[in-house]
């Protein structure tokens, strides 16, 4: 059966053990307040041990990561690997979606919201290494963004637009301090001007939904910022995109609402509306959207879904546990 966003390959179908002989390893040494570095060496020795011949790449932007990885897809590397944040998850997403070459992820940003979908490991350099030698892939979707040029842009995880992105501008705006601090200073401020958002959203099937909100998330995946669970009930390998609307608020309710986050329980609030669809316009004046933690681009926006347009090297799953025949012990004697 046909399902929205075409007929790709089976997604969430595990495509099973390849051979991982050859990769490229991108990295952007400013990625992760300074850790990707440490980290990729730490991956790459490990790739190394494991037969994996390696080829280092460092991108001293973002145009030039891109790229780079566009470059590694066409010299035929068995697996593009990044070493970074969800912002270099990004770059290489540009590069591979819709190929064959798949992407490995080695965890070293601040968010790190794709390794947390997917299962990687986060702490371990090494132990992401040994996932990306496993060379098991599983199929699964992505979202892909058309601004009002007619500029088109692949995310990963979640599309933010309202407080969050207004936010996502004010700490890109601060110079000092660095890191999660930046951020948390940029959501004081613009907790401040808290103010009710107009927007416009027309879902695939001509739903129209107008109305004052606070933000408007587009989940391919569950989580972004860090673990802040959006859209709990997101599934990268159906086809479709989540949404999350929450109503404007006065800034008491909502500084009680936002811990909910955290768990995925504020779509429990009568606040918060959810909505599944394979596309989706959103418009709001002065409102600019970011994915996977990304500045993408100025409303109005339009949002699909592609499935299976990512082969991404995930844990090998578990076996399922062996059952004894009915009449035998586990130990193989007749009972």
């Amino acid at each position: 059966m046909t399902r929205p966003g075409g007929p790709v390959k089976e997604p969430g179908h595990a495509d099973g053990p390849g051979r991982i002989g050859r990769v490229a390893v991108l990295t952007n040494p400013a990625a992760g307040a300074g850790h990707a570095e440490p980290a990729a060496r730490r991956a790459t020795a490990r790739l190394r041990a494991l037969g994996v011949d390696t080829a280092s790449l460092a991108g001293g932007s973002a145009d030039d990561t891109r790229r780079l990885a566009r470059q590694a897809v066409a010299d035929g590397y068995d697996a593009v690997v990044v070493v970074g944040g969800d912002g270099m998850v990004n770059l290489a997403l540009q590069a591979v979606a819709g190929t064959a070459v798949p992407l490995g992820i080695v965890p070293a940003g601040t968010g790190n919201d794709h390794a947390r979908e997917y299962g990687l490991p986060r702490r371990s350099p090494e132990a992401a290494a040994e996932v990306i030698a496993g060379g098991h892939t599983t199929a699964v979707d992505l979202g892909r963004i058309t601004g009002a040029d007619g500029a088109s842009r692949w995310f990963g995880s979640v599309l933010a637009t309202g407080f969050d992105s207004l936010v996502s501008d004010r700490a890109n705006r601060l110079r000092r301090p660095r890191g999660r601090m930046r951020y948390n200073l940029a959501i004081l401020a613009e907790f401040a001007n808290l103010r009710p958002l107009p927007f416009r959203l027309t879902l695939a099937d001509g739903t129209v939904i107008e109305r004052d909100l606070t933000l408007a998330a587009i989940g391919n995946t569950r989580s972004y910022g860090g673990g802040m669970i959006i859209c709990p009930a997101a599934d990268h390998t159906d086809g479709l995109l989540d949404l999350t609307l929450v109503a404007a608020m006065p800034r008491l309710r909502i500084a009680r609402f936002f811990p909910s986050i955290f768990k995925g329980t504020h779509v429990h609030h009568p606040e918060v509306t959810t909505h599944r669809t394979a596309s989706v316009r959103v418009e709001s004046p002065g409102i600019t959207a970011y994915a996977d933690g990304e500045f993408i681009a100025p409303l109005p926006i339009d949002v699909t879904v592609t499935r299976g347009a990512l082969h991404v090297l995930t844990p090998r799953p578990a076996p399922p546990p062996t059952m004894p025949r009915p009449g035998v012990t586990p130990s193989g004697s007749i009972s």
